[in-house]
């Protein structure tokens, strides 16, 4: 015997129109067999904030930063928990992220690669004020902003709940 098409339809529209409204039911409310009693939620992980000041152009104490810069994240990538990056350059370490006197530049380069969600920043202050002194514009590297001013940037994340470590 052969069931004709209009039949079918009929059949799955029949069918639908008594099982969405039960499986909706089902979702909204839980099984039958299910025993209501509040659940506790997990709480949030909290996420990390951490400031990284630079205010030297001493290779050494740059390559320290860099290496709290890429440490920090895998140690909190390892336990699972959120974190954010800032590193704020000022007077002499803004050298650090110039493009013409960087020491680090190929350093922090593996850095973007590894953990492209840190935020680097430059004191414009600074900045500008180099620019008057060397008598050109200065270029930064990649993917560097610019902030009003350095040190008041770092008061500004440390009043927000923001971790300072010093290198």
């Amino acid at each position: 015997m052969r069931v004709s098409r209009r039949v079918l339809t009929l059949a799955a529209g029949l069918a639908l129109a008594f099982a969405v409204p039960f499986a909706v039911t089902l979702l909204l409310t839980g099984s039958v067999a299910a025993v209501s009693k509040p659940e506790a939620k997990k709480a949030e992980p909290r996420v990390h904030h951490v400031v990284l000041p630079i205010n030297s152009d001493d290779p050494t104490t740059m390559r320290a930063l860099i290496s709290t810069a890429l440490n920090l994240p895998k140690y909190y990538r390892e336990r699972n928990e959120p974190f954010e990056i800032e590193v704020v350059a000022y007077n002499a370490g803004v050298h650090m992220l110039r493009a013409d006197t960087s020491p680090v530049k190929d350093l922090l380069r593996v850095v973007r690669g590894l953990t492209p969600d840190i935020r680097f920043v430059v004191c414009e202050a600074t900045k500008l004020g180099m620019e008057r002194a060397e008598g050109h514009p200065l270029v930064l590297l990649d993917n560097v902003d610019l902030v009003p001013n350095g040190p008041g940037r770092i008061i500004e994340l440390q009043e927000a709940g923001w971790s300072y470590i010093r290198s």
